[in-house]
Formats: structure tokens, sequence, C-alpha cells
């Protein structure tokens, strides 16, 4: 039973149906945002929320029945519990806050696609090295702010009037933000301001920003490296096991072929007996 439990899990027809309860589910707790929506058919919607609720639970029971203890030691089975696990909260005191956490059974899907699961675990990879990046994107900001509070304070005090406000409007300026406004002001009293905002535009945005992109890309290309090695690695499994298996009944043949041939020269051999039917005759004769 067991067996059977965890090939239906397994099976891709399976996979689909949980992926299309979870869209299904997602688009009625959309759906419930909508006043207008929810007072026609607000029943409707909760039944398709509780039935979509009890198969992604009978689904958790039927894999901690196959797993057992193993079921924990997944990270994925931890994630997709803690999410089952906020739907169930009482809607009653503090706990009616995390009502609105639902929407959160959407991410179930980085857990079902296979893709989706790459991605997360490349990212996961890459923290190392990002956290690093995050560290330098931060030393270059705080340099920049306090600069740019000295230098132009008193000509733009709504954008550089102090080091908090001076951060958040060069972090505006990093995404690209309307800087174009930003430099333009204080450039009305200060003309050669464009090259500060030109050195921190090319610092942070085209050179720090972009190494997010390599590292994730590295890491990526990681992962998927590592897939194809195990995928190789199991290929060659199944290559060698064939192999010993064919090579086994090639032997189990040979053994065949000699055993018929000692046989068949055993009985080319063996003296001639003698015919059956003659002495029957003569016994009747003298008989």
């Amino acid at each position: 039973m067991r067996e059977r439990t965890r090939a239906l899990l397994a099976h891709r027809h399976f996979q689909r149906f949980i992926i299309g309860v979870i869209l299904i589910n997602a688009a009625t707790l959309g759906l419930e945002t909508f006043p207008a929506v929810v007072a026609e058919y607000g029943t409707v919607l909760t039944v398709v929320d509780h039935v979509a609720l009890y198969i992604f639970t009978a689904e958790l029971i039927a894999k901690l029945y196959v797993e057992r203890s193993a079921f924990f030691r997944d990270p994925w089975n931890v994630f997709d519990t803690a999410i089952v696990a906020i739907a169930f909260a009482s809607t009653n005191g503090g706990l009616s806050v995390l009502r609105a956490l639902r929407i959160l059974r959407v991410l179930r899907l980085l857990s079902v696609v296979p893709s989706l699961r790459r991605v997360v675990s490349a990212l996961l990879r890459a923290m190392p090295g990002m956290s690093s990046i995050v560290v330098l994107l931060s030393l270059v900001l705080y340099v920049a702010a306090v600069m740019a509070t000295k230098l132009y304070g008193q000509t733009a005090p709504n954008r550089f009037g102090s080091l908090p406000t001076s951060l958040f409007t060069l972090y505006q300026t990093m995404t690209g933000d309307d800087w174009g406004n930003i430099a333009r002001e204080v450039m009305s009293r200060h003309p050669s301001a464009w090259i500060f905002f030109t050195i921190f535009i090319l610092v942070c945005t085209f050179v720090v920003l972009n190494l997010f992109l390599a590292v994730v890309v590295s890491a990526m290309d990681e992962e998927s490296a590592e897939e194809r090695a195990a995928l190789e690695d199991s290929t060659t499994h199944i290559m060698e096991d064939t192999r010993a298996h064919t090579q086994q009944i090639l032997d189990e043949l040979t053994e065949l072929r000699k055993e018929v041939a000692e046989l068949r020269a055993l009985r080319e051999t063996a003296p001639a007996s003698p015919p059956v039917k003659k002495a029957r005759g003569k016994r009747s004769r003298s008989a």
C-alpha cells in the first residue's frame, strides 16, 4: 500500500492535478478581494477554498505516511506544512490576521514545479555571495549619502537635508527613478554635480547591481551542472546494470549451450540398446 501511494504521489497526472488546485485556489482568493463577487458567490468561494485546503492536507498526510521520519528532513515538506498550517489558523483573537496569509498557499508552486524549485535552490546557493555584495552596496550608499549631505544639503534640503533623507534619495537614484530631476535640482546651483551623480550611477547601477546577476547566474549554472552530473551518474548506473544483466544472460546461454553439447556427446557415445519389439516377438513364439 505504501509503494502504491508513493507511485501515486510521484505520478505526473497527480502533480498536474495539485498544480491545478493551487491555481484555482489562488484565483478564488483573488476573487475574495472584490466585494461584489463575495456578495454573490461568497459561499461558492468558501467551499472551493475549503476543498483545496482538504486536498492539500490529504496530500501532506499521504506524504507523511509514505516517507515517515524522512518527511521532516525535506525542507520542501516543512515549507508546505507551514503554509497549510497557516490556513487552519483561528479566526478569533490575534490569529485572525493570519487568515490574510492564506494566499501563501500559492507559493506551493515552488515545491511542486521542478523548474521553480531549481530557481529557488539557485537563489539559496547564491545567498553567501549576495550578502557580500549587499555589504559593498551599503558601504557605497553610506559614503555617497554622507558626501551628498555635506555638499548639497543646503541646496536641496528636501532631498539631501539629512543622512536618512540622502540615503533614500540616493537609493531612488540608484533604481533610476526620477534621478534626472534630482540631478537638475542640484545642478541649478552646483553645475558640477553631474560628476557626482554620474559616478554614483556607474558604480551602483552598472557595477554593483550587475554583480547580483552574475552571482545568481553562476549559482544557477552550478545547480544545472550538478543536475546534469546526477543525471549522467544515474544513466551510467543504469547502463552498467543493463550491461551486467546482459552479460549474465549471455553467460547463462553459454552454459546452456555447453550442457546441450555435453548431452549430445553422451547420447552419441552411449551403446545402442536392443530393439524392444523383436525381443517381445521372440518371447511370444517361445510361449
